[in-house]
């Protein structure tokens, strides 16, 4: 049996008026990989620093059975790391200062991973790491020598590293077995016997009801016909008084059943979004913008060189490549419209940038926000705010008093309702949720406009994207295609490799060969020789070529 690690009993949390927490019992044994998930706001974090002793409960008790390792998504990047393996493996600066965000997250991991912790409690890892850095990160997480309690948004990571999920609503935990997809198999047939135990109560819930107003109805509907003696009619009313105390003994009878009900909440469904976003203004053109001969420096390095590439109207592209390879910098040029960026007459660019908040008016609500620059009506912007998870009343909090990830979703919001037909998107998911990047998924994938968008998180771009451009050396790599069908062409690329050793030793052969020609042995067939020698200089010619071609001279800076 496993031993247990951490065990936390009757943990209640409030701030203000809300109760953020409210669990009753979560116990971790060694070997478990457990996925922390929940909306914005949920109390994740908050959960995560009880469990750390960084959070005090307002009451309950955590029992620590081992030392702790955490990896925390902001604040302090932690102190030195001597593990030179694991300076050298995830590029740990030496520097503490002007550090990007992707290199203060590779030294909260490598710092907690050398601490090397029976339980790793990790806070939203991924914030800010390249495709690279989350392969490496999910490496490290499966082979851990201990437990893992890990917050994410990354899909995929919580698939390939979790055998346990945890979802956080409304301040208590839910437990279900298996990873993120396994969760939301399982979440969504619970939503749908939740559906049908609704639909049955309130359809006996209904009936009840009418049976109800029927028997008032017939208990008062009992009169004394005309013309008739006192003996009848004495006769009759006794009738009468048995029959309406029938029908008010049935009346009672029914009240008591409906009463004795068990209610029954309907599951709380996401809207859908019932018109095609996207501007009013048309794009006649088969292309919305163009860029040629960008060249982007950065200091000495040399980010880009002539890089071209191409938007057809309506795609939706994926621009891909490591931290720090100019992803930002390129989207600067193109919204500012640079040297080398040609629009298309009609094209308006609606940009979502990393730095959101100078978009928002903090001081007016949600909806306000929303409605600013919106060229539908509230109905729609209401609709488009529910969909990404914000209803009901939250859409008239202020600005101010509402999370990264909220005011995220206020940023998008006003975007696709705005009359931009080209919307570009730098790291739109960071900070959002799963429920809401799945939400958002569908909302741009039904998007009527162009879609340029930079994200690490890999089910995000398989989900929406329909074709990619990558950066390749100092140059852009443009494809025609999603990322599967990305992924099945790159499997059928030989590994390089293997194909310059396989030239390296068909070149010793040649040189082989070649000394033979000069200085035939006994039995040699100069023809023989000559023939083979020219075979394999024809296939080492068409390896070079493959590979050359393959590679368009650099190797692609992105991993799948």
């Amino acid at each position: 049996m496993s031993q247990l690690i951490l065990e936390a009993s009757h943990l209640i949390k409030t701030y203000g008026l809300r109760t953020v927490l409210d669990v009753d019992r979560l116990e971790i044994y060694d070997g478990d990989r457990i996925g922390l998930i929940g909306e914005n706001g949920a109390g994740k974090s908050t959960l995560m620093g009880i469990l750390a002793g960084e959070i005090s409960p307002d009451t309950g008790s955590v029992r620590t059975l081992a030392n702790l390792s955490v990896i925390r998504q902001t604040g302090d990047i932690a102190g030195d790391v001597s593990d030179t393996r694991l300076r050298s493996e995830f590029g740990v600066c030496p520097e503490h200062e002007g550090l990007s965000g992707g290199e203060k997250t590779r030294r909260r991991i490598a710092s907690a991973l050398e601490h090397k912790g029976c339980l790793l409690l990790a806070d939203e890892p991924t914030t800010d790491l390249d495709t690279q850095g989350v392969a490496l990160l999910e490496k490290r997480l499966i082979a851990y020598p201990g437990a893992v309690l890990l917050i994410s948004h990354d899909r995929t990571l919580l698939d390939n590293v979790c055998n346990r999920i945890l979802c956080l609503e409304d301040g208590r935990l839910t437990a279900f077995p298996g990873n993120y997809s396994d969760f939301f198999e399982q979440r969504k047939q619970q939503r749908e016997f939740q559906q049908f135990e609704y639909e049955q109560y309130r359809r006996e819930q209904s009936r009840l009801q009418h049976a109800i107003q029927q028997k008032i109805e017939r208990a008062g509907q009992v009169h004394l016909p005309n013309r008739m003696g006192n003996s009848e009619a004495r006769l009759h009313k006794r009738c009468v008084s048995a029959s309406q105390s029938r029908q008010h003994a049935q009346r009672k009878a029914l009240e008591s059943r409906l009463n004795l009900l068990e209610e029954k909440q309907r599951p709380r469904n996401d809207p859908e979004i019932r018109m095609a976003l996207g501007s009013k203004i048309p794009v006649t053109s088969k292309t919305a913008l163009e860029v040629r001969g960008m060249t982007i420096r950065f200091g000495k390095r040399t980010l880009l060189s002539g890089a071209s590439m191409s938007l057809p109207t309506g795609s939706k592209t994926a621009l891909l490549g490591p931290n720090g390879c100019g992803k930002t910098s390129l989207i600067r040029r193109i919204v500012a419209q640079d040297h080398g960026v040609k629009l298309r007459p009609g094209v308006r660019i609606g940009w979502f940038d990393q730095d959101h908040e100078g978009t928002l008016n903090f001081e007016a609500s949600a909806l306000q926000n929303t409605m600013d620059s919106c060229v539908y009506d509230e109905s729609t912007a209401r609709t488009v705010l529910a969909r990404l998870n914000l209803r009901g009343d939250d859409v008239f909090k202020r600005v101010g008093t509402l999370s990264g990830g909220e005011r995220a979703k206020i940023a998008l919001a006003r975007l696709m309702l705005s009359d931009a037909n080209l919307l570009i998107l730098d790291e739109p998911t960071n900070h959002l949720d799963v429920f809401t990047m799945s939400a958002l998924e569908d909302v741009l994938s039904d998007y009527q406009g162009t879609l340029l968008f930079v994200s690490h998180d890999r089910t995000f771009v398989e989900h929406v994207a329909d074709r990619l451009v990558l950066f390749s050396g100092n140059a852009l790599e443009t494809f025609e295609g999603n990322m599967e069908a990305y992924r099945a062409k790159k499997q059928t690329i030989p590994d390089k490799e293997k194909v310059r050793l396989e030239i390296s030793t068909l070149q010793i052969r040649m040189a082989t060969l070649s000394s033979r020609m000069d200085a035939p042995r006994k039995g040699d067939d100069p023809l023989a020789l000559r023939e083979e020698f020219f075979a394999l200089a024809a296939k080492v010619r068409d390896l070079q070529n493959t590979l050359s071609s393959e590679c368009g001279g650099n190797e692609t800076h992105f991993l799948v």
